[in-house]
């Protein structure tokens, strides 16, 4: 309950120091890993994202890539991405569609220190946005704590948390920062939920966002 009620203070330190414009808004969300042998796997995911609990699109991201197993905790990936962007034009009820291809590169290396899960993920991006190019870097660190079990197995309720940091090359350097924070529930091997709520800060503005995951065959 300790760690709830910091989280919780965090993110409204953060909505309340950095936003000039707050919205709340929600993200549906799929992350699938099915193995293809020892080294190799294929990623897929599903994000769905909306402006209120649902149903006034935001943005639908599909996005995919072959990963290669270096060790059993550390994985080098490369993969696609499609996004589909609904902006509101300022004072305006109506949208305009902006659509994104993009190519990414990550690395991703786990380790486990006592009964925390920890996870570094860095990830390059290319984005082809229209006529539009534009280079991004982030950083994720996420944190995994099992509640009533030693390990994340069948019924095992957990704590999840992370930080990541979008970064770009040109000005500004900083794109935006997310914090997440949300509790989680194993329902088999192959399949895990969280319910949480993230505090997405960008330069100008800042937006809470609701959001349920599924996860499939996914580590930690």
């Amino acid at each position: 309950m300790r760690i709830i009620k910091i989280l919780l203070l965090i993110i409204c330190f953060c909505n309340h120091s950095y936003s000039q414009k707050s919205e709340i808004g929600n993200w549906f969300a799929y992350f699938g890993n099915q193995k293809i042998n020892k080294k190799w796997n294929w990623h897929n995911e599903v994000q769905y994202r909306n402006y209120n609990f649902i149903g006034d699109t935001n943005q639908l991201l599909l996005r995919t890539g072959i990963g290669y197993n270096l060790t059993e905790d550390n994985n080098l990936l490369i993969g696609y991405g499609f996004i589909n962007t609904q902006k509101y034009l300022p004072n305006s009820d109506q949208k305009v569609d902006a659509n994104e291809h993009r190519i990414y590169q990550q690395f991703i290396t786990r380790q486990k220190v006592g009964k925390v899960f920890l996870q570094h993920r860095y990830r390059m991006e290319e984005r082809f946005i229209s006529n539009d190019f534009q280079l991004r870097l982030r950083y994720l660190l996420g944190i995994t704590i099992p509640i009533n079990k030693k390990k994340l197995e069948k019924n095992a309720f957990y704590l999840s948390f992370y930080n990541e940091i979008f970064m770009t090359l040109e000005k500004p350097l900083f794109d935006r920062n997310r914090l997440y924070g949300a509790l989680g529930f194993v329902i088999n091997k192959n399949f895990k939920v969280e319910a949480g709520i993230m505090a997405q800060t960008l330069e100008n503005s800042n937006r809470n966002q609701f959001q349920i995951v599924i996860f499939n065959n996914l580590p930690f």
